[in-house]
């Protein structure tokens, strides 16, 4: 059996101009599932054949605009014609460009609204940016080989080229005006490192954060630390595209770090940044784990151990109701019940579990001592249904910065490279950027949602 594709130009004068782009020969009988319709490869000569045809006929449109001189007015005629290669989503195809000439004043005219510099569609580029901060470039390249007729512009090099030039300019954008003002924001801000590259670092800080609303809406920011690319522009803009007014109640929280805080100041913020629970968590869970461990071999490590792991329990309870001052009393009474393990010692190279314990009950001391100024009552705002931490952060930290440039890829990364391409991470993950591949959440929920959009 056997068909032949036949492309027909409509919406012209005169008849229709026609041309076969294809002949199709499969086998007329089914016996074999590897004959059931088009192959890959017909597939994406067929895509090429159409993509050079609509070309082809544009060119010949594009020419019939001819130009008047710009000197004596007078009709210019066509003196020859110039071929400009372009890379699209279809393949690479041809343009015939034609240049004119004045006959009255010997002049040399360029085509009607043609870009000067254009080696590619911009769909084409940014499908490669936005593939490119999904996977590695090479493998980008790979996907748009295998999966589109793409012969040309699909280089690693290329594309990494193409993907920071986005995120430079993803840098510099206006925030868009949202429909819709936020009655409440929560804003949470936190850092993470990635391998280093260059000369005399082994890491590069990379600074985040997520915005979201009362109905669920949500987006996420980063940048590398010491970049043009400035943190505190990038929050206010976030702020603004996600509906703040005069009326909207910004809530912050950050882990407790200086520098954060003074971000936030210098972003607007204007009322502290809480100090949020899961960093606290984190290191009360370690202390319970710790004391778990405690021998008791006598009856009074029995007894001490017992009491220890009660205290925790009472020391997590204060905490999460946001009583600095009574954490303190129950780190003492945590000291008072270590001598009870004094000598013990440790297996092979791990060290005794009661001088872990020490260790960790002296870090939570030392943090709550420098940050219970920002503690809050975690528990009345849990009831509330409002935020405690900065936990979605770190998930934040994960699929926005972990996975492209830490956890899989086993790769260093430059400052200038590793911040652009998170814009454009960014800006997949936000939806504005391509065809909605790689989003997780919108700008805008619906009011009825409690939590963001997640792909």
């Amino acid at each position: 059996m056997g068909w032949v594709l036949r492309l027909v130009e409509s919406g012209v004068e005169g008849s229709p101009g026609s041309i076969d782009v294809l002949e199709i020969e499969r086998p007329g009988d089914l016996g074999d599932l590897a004959d059931l319709g088009l192959t890959h490869a017909e597939g994406k000569e067929l895509l090429a054949r159409v993509q050079q045809a609509v070309v082809a006929a544009q060119g010949r449109a594009h020419a019939a605009h001819r130009p008047a001189c710009r000197i004596c007015g007078g009709a210019c005629r066509i003196k020859d014609y110039r071929p400009r290669r372009i890379a699209t989503l279809f393949g690479a195809v041809t343009v015939r460009l034609p240049r004119f000439h004045c006959a009255g004043c010997d002049r040399m005219e360029a085509g009607v609204g043609w870009p000067a510099h254009g080696r590619s569609t911009p769909q084409f580029d940014e499908l490669r940016a936005h593939l490119s901060a999904l996977m590695p470039y090479r493998v980008a390249a790979g996907v748009l080989e295998q999966f589109l007729p793409v012969d040309a512009g699909i280089d690693p090099e290329t594309l990494r080229g193409h993907t920071l030039k986005r995120g430079a300019d993803l840098v510099n954008t206006a925030a868009t005006e949202p429909t819709v003002d936020a009655a409440a924001i929560t804003l949470t801000v936190d850092s993470t490192f990635i391998r280093s590259c260059e000369d005399g670092q082994r890491h590069l800080e990379v600074r985040l954060g997520n915005v979201e609303t009362s109905t669920g809406a949500r987006q996420v920011f980063a940048a590398v630390a010491k970049t043009d690319t400035e943190i505190e522009t990038l929050i206010r803009r976030s702020l603004a595209e996600i509906g703040q007014t005069d009326k909207t109640t910004l809530t912050a929280f950050t882990d407790g770090c200086p520098g954060l805080r003074s971000i936030l100041a210098a972003a607007g913020v204007t009322e502290p940044p809480f100090l949020d629970w899961f960093h606290i968590a984190m290191r009360l869970q370690h202390a319970g784990k710790t004391a778990g461990s405690l021998p008791s071999e006598t009856p009074e490590q029995a007894h001490a151990k017992a009491a220890i792991v009660t205290e925790l329990d009472r020391l997590r309870w204060r905490i999460w109701h946001g009583k600095a001052t009574d954490a303190q009393i129950t780190l003492e009474r945590l000291r008072e019940l270590m001598p009870a393990f004094q000598g013990e010692r440790g297996r092979g190279a791990r060290s005794p579990s009661s001088r872990r314990l020490w260790t960790a009950l002296r870090e939570i001391d030392r943090y709550l001592t420098s940050q219970s100024a920002w503690l809050v009552n975690c528990a009345e705002r849990h009831r509330a249904g409002q935020r405690v931490g900065t936990a979605i952060t770190e998930g934040t930290a994960n699929f926005l910065v972990n996975r492209r440039l830490n956890k899989e890829q086993q790769m260093r990364w430059s400052r200038r490279g590793a911040d652009l391409l998170l814009q454009v991470r960014c800006a997949v993950v936000n939806g504005k950027l391509g065809s909605g591949l790689g989003q997780l959440f919108k700008t805008e929920a619906e009011p009825a949602s409690s939590l963001a959009l997640a792909a």
